[in-house]
């Protein structure tokens, strides 16, 4: 018997199988969620241990190997729609735009979008932490003629944040829509804002000023900006009256920031360009009151 061919052998398949394996695990990527919790009445709930988190990837469950319920910094854009039919809204929607800047921490940083058609999307306020610049530019604020392009202005944010680099540095990517939600005569299509949201983990929270839309529009502005919240872990709000910004704007403060940071590392390949659905959900304690959780719905895999 040769001995030393079967151990050449031997050698060959074991430095196969390490370098299989290694191309495995290099193909795996982290995937960080940015998770809300609530009570029964949608208030942030933050004393959630991490062992009550369970968190399953395409219905198979996974393992935490990142867990953060502290403060990180923020990158967000205003985006403002400033069309004719915003008028009777506008003053209230800046002053709770005002009171959202006024809470930014000194690592925050926020840029401001007005927007009416998709020829008149305009970046008021460059990305900065300067709290001063960003009010000076919601005063200038005015609202015009024009068909709302919302999904243009949305894409356009994203791409800014798409665009920032973090310097290694955990931040989440939020965008803040405030509009009437009926989207006319944009460029994108709805798909494609979407992979773009996706593929940067950027959460849309939207204020919803529908009431006044007839019923088949009305139906057509909810769905479009309840995805955008749904999809990405945000949320819309809806107001029923003028007063009610100021108790939006403080539920958007505690929202953007109270929120759990859970990362792992897929048990399956994620490289492969697919949809990966994401849920988590937390373990039932009898003792306390039902606590739901928040994210987006999933990611797409993508290549190194």
């Amino acid at each position: 018997m040769n001995y030393k061919f079967i151990g050449s052998l031997v050698i060959v398949v074991l430095l196969l199988w390490l370098s299989c394996t290694s191309l495995a695990q290099s193909q795996t990527q982290t995937v960080i969620l940015h998770v809300r919790v609530t009570d029964p009445d949608y208030k942030p709930v933050l004393d959630v241990p991490q062992d009550s988190f369970q968190i399953t990837e395409d219905g198979v469950p996974q393992k935490i190997t990142l867990f953060m319920n502290k403060e990180i910094p923020l990158s967000y854009g205003l985006l403002i729609d400033a069309s004719g039919s915003m008028r009777s809204q506008i003053y209230q929607v800046l002053e709770a735009g005002g009171r959202i800047v006024l809470s930014n921490r000194p690592s925050d940083e926020t840029f401001i979008i007005r927007f009416v058609s998709s020829d008149k999307i305009h970046v008021e306020m460059e990305t900065t932490s300067n709290k001063t610049a960003l009010l000076k530019a919601l005063e200038g604020f005015y609202v015009e003629g024009g068909a709302s392009a919302i999904v243009d202005a949305v894409y356009l944010g994203a791409e800014k944040l798409a665009e920032q680099k973090d310097g290694g540095e955990l931040r989440r990517r939020i965008l803040i829509l405030v509009t009437d939600g009926e989207d006319r005569v944009s460029f994108y299509k709805q798909d494609q804002l979407f992979q773009l949201l996706n593929a940067n983990n950027i959460q849309v929270f939207t204020i919803a000023f529908t009431k006044d839309l007839q019923s088949g529009s009305r139906d057509k502005a909810m769905k479009l900006l309840t995805r955008l919240a749904l999809d990405t872990g945000g949320r819309t709000y809806f107001p029923t009256s003028k007063t009610d910004m100021e108790r939006i704007a403080g539920e958007i403060i505690n929202d953007i920031r109270m929120q759990y940071v859970i990362g792992y590392e897929p048990s399956s390949d994620n490289s492969r360009q697919d949809f990966h659905k994401v849920l988590v959900s937390i373990a039932e304690n009898p003792n306390q009151e039902k606590r739901v959780a928040i994210t987006r719905v999933g990611y797409q895999g993508r290549k190194k």
